[in-house]
Formats: C-alpha cells, structure tokens, sequence
C-alpha cells in the first residue's frame, strides 16, 4: 500500500498528538531537537518536522509500539509515513 501524502502527514500529526499527552517523551523530544512549545506549534503542519517526528518514535520501539497501540495505528505505518513525508519512494 502506498500512503498519500495528506495520509502520511495524518499519522504524522497523530503521532505529534501522542507526543505532546506524554510529558517525559515531549521532554526527551524538545531535548533531542532543541525545540521549545511555541516551535511546536509553527511547525506541526511542516513535512520536514512531522517526519521528525515520526522520526523520534522510529528511533525507539517501545514508544513506537506504545505509541501505535494507543492511536490505533498498524506499526508499519509510522515508517510508512516517513517515507513518504520525506519523499522517499514507497514499493
């Protein structure tokens, strides 16, 4: 299956959501990359920052999993997304 980009960008700002509920992951994230709050905001319809994002779960299984189970994702999706927000060719 291939996403299209507004489905990419949708799991992407689905993921952004679970992030900004989860204090201590919000924390490590703003840490990580520097951002702040206000950042956040101004860039959450970015398609660099979301794959960020995506990025940031990618990065650590156990979130990613969390993460997906509680959004209701299939995990593969994320990846998916990724790929497509960073204009990475699917097959």
């Amino acid at each position: 299956m291939v996403l299209s980009q507004d489905s990419a960008e949708a799991i992407a700002l689905q993921a952004l959501s679970y992030l900004v509920g989860q204090p201590d992951a919000l924390q490590r994230f703003t840490a990580l990359t520097g951002l702040a709050g206000d950042d956040i905001r101004r860039l959450a319809n970015d398609a660099a920052f979301l794959a960020g994002v995506l990025d940031y779960y990618l990065g650590n299984e156990a979130e990613l999993l969390a993460m997906c189970n509680e959004v209701g994702l299939a995990p593969d999706l994320p990846l998916q997304a990724r790929r497509v927000l960073s204009g990475a060719m699917l097959e």
